[in-house]
């Protein structure tokens, strides 16, 4: 279900044995240090709870499921930002929840535009970080400059981990789209989105960019 490589046994021991020594915070501390298998751990142990939370916004499994898989994305993206003002699995939850509404507005919406109505340009934003129905201008075209960095830096992606980020957040392709549009397994396209989302949160321009944001909230 999840892009985590680790099973569920082997996060669930991660996670317990973490529990006992330094509690949750210290998984969250390895995560932002880029320790993958502390962040799996994290996903892979919530991963449960979140997605029936989900099922019960979206009343459909798939779209469920895709909302999981937008959070844990956004959330390895995000990760500087959690400050641990509210739990780990708040702040995921919260995260989930949004990425669910936005799947439902956006599957509204299809439904209510004809077919042969061109996209607009705002279609191809990447659905990273949750957006604010009423932004006022200062605010939009600040996010519409962060949308153009992050689309920089996913074209610098070497091409297995751009394709999968294309198809999946450029064109909104759902994950088994995705997975078949590639040629690949459900499974593999999981781990791939997994990997593009790290690869992203490593890159000098995004993290300056989380950075400089994190410095003005302060």
């Amino acid at each position: 279900m999840t892009t985590i490589r680790c099973s569920s046994a082997g996060a669930r021991s991660i996670y317990i044995g973490a529990s006992q020594t330094g509690g949750e915070a210290s998984l969250v501390a390895a995560a932002k240090r880029g320790q993958q298998a502390a962040f799996g751990a994290l996903c892979e142990f919530h991963a449960k709870g979140i997605l029936h939370t989900l099922f019960r916004i979206t009343r459909n499994r798939e779209d469920a499921e895709d909302a999981l898989q937008d959070s844990f994305l956004s959330a390895l993206v995000h990760l500087e930002s959690f400050d641990g003002r509210s739990s780990f699995s708040t702040w995921l939850t919260r995260i989930a929840i949004n990425s669910a509404l936005m799947k439902l507005r956006k599957n509204r919406a299809s439904r209510e535009i004809p077919m042969d109505e061109p996209a607009g340009a705002g279609d191809t934003l990447l659905r990273f970080e949750p957006t604010d129905g009423h932004p006022d201008p200062e605010e939009q075209y600040a996010h519409q400059q962060r949308q153009k960095v992050v689309a920089g830096v996913v074209r610098d992606l070497r091409p297995t981990l751009r394709n999968v980020i294309e198809i999946r957040e450029f064109q909104e392709g759902s994950m088994k789209e995705t997975a078949q549009r590639l040629g690949i397994s459900l499974a593999a396209a999981k781990a791939r989105l997994f990997h593009a989302g790290a690869a992203l949160r490593k890159a000098p321009r995004l993290r300056a960019m989380r950075q400089g944001r994190i410095r003005r909230a302060a």
